[in-house]
């Protein structure tokens, strides 16, 4: 689980190489998933295939990026734990693709959008250049792999004569134990296919960790 993982020192090389290490796994995972989406759902346009196979690709070059610089570091995928959160949830939405979309990419995946650019000046800081150049790639491209998942979505919504934004709000409050953590990248998440309207429910019901 995500509290049995011990905080990160980034101003340790260790520490920075388990970061690095969280991130590998996320995007392998984020494999996975593309695939597993691309065979468990049938009957889709063929868009939608064209869009996970893409993501596929993509999220395989993250990982193996990542993987680089953990052997650079003299490390490697699987020198430290890694938890389950993502692939759980995927498990949990499996038997529902409007779910899936909803809550795997548009809740886990979109978070990407929100911490990586802080993730990136945190390596900025420590001159770690080539890990700037890997995480600006990385965030360019989940904002295609959220719109992705807001396309289908919102594809599955229109089928079942829903309203998209009315029923994003209802698996959130299904699915989540808790308010998501803020603050919210809206910039990426309006270029990522999110309305108005759910950013504002998520603003209105985040968590924010103080500052301090």
């Amino acid at each position: 689980m995500p509290r049995e993982i011990g905080k990160r020192k980034l101003k340790k090389e260790a520490g920075r190489a388990a970061l690095i290490h969280a991130l590998a796994h996320i995007e392998l995972t984020a494999v996975n998933l593309a695939w597993d989406s691309i065979y468990r759902y049938r009957d889709m346009p063929k868009d939608y295939y064209q869009d996970w196979v893409q993501c596929a690709q993509e999220e395989a070059e993250h990982f193996s990026l990542l993987r680089e610089r953990l052997r650079e570091m003299g490390y490697d995928y699987g020198s430290f734990p890694a938890h389950n959160e993502l692939w759980k949830m995927a498990v949990t939405t499996a038997d529902d693709l409007t779910d899936r979309m909803a809550i795997v990419h548009r809740v886990f995946e979109a978070r990407a959008l929100d911490v990586i650019p802080g993730t990136l000046k945190k390596f900025e800081a420590q001159n770690d250049n080539q890990m700037v150049k890997v995480l600006t790639k990385i965030c360019n491209e989940e904002v295609g792999h959220v719109s992705s998942g807001t396309r289908w979505f919102r594809y599955r919504c229109e089928q079942a004569k829903l309203s998209p934004d009315t029923h994003f709000i209802h698996l959130i409050e299904k699915y989540m134990k808790q308010p998501l953590s803020g603050p919210f990248n809206h910039e990426a998440r309006l270029a990522s296919g999110f309305s108005q309207n759910e950013l504002n429910y998520l603003e209105q019901s985040a968590t924010y960790k103080r500052q301090g």
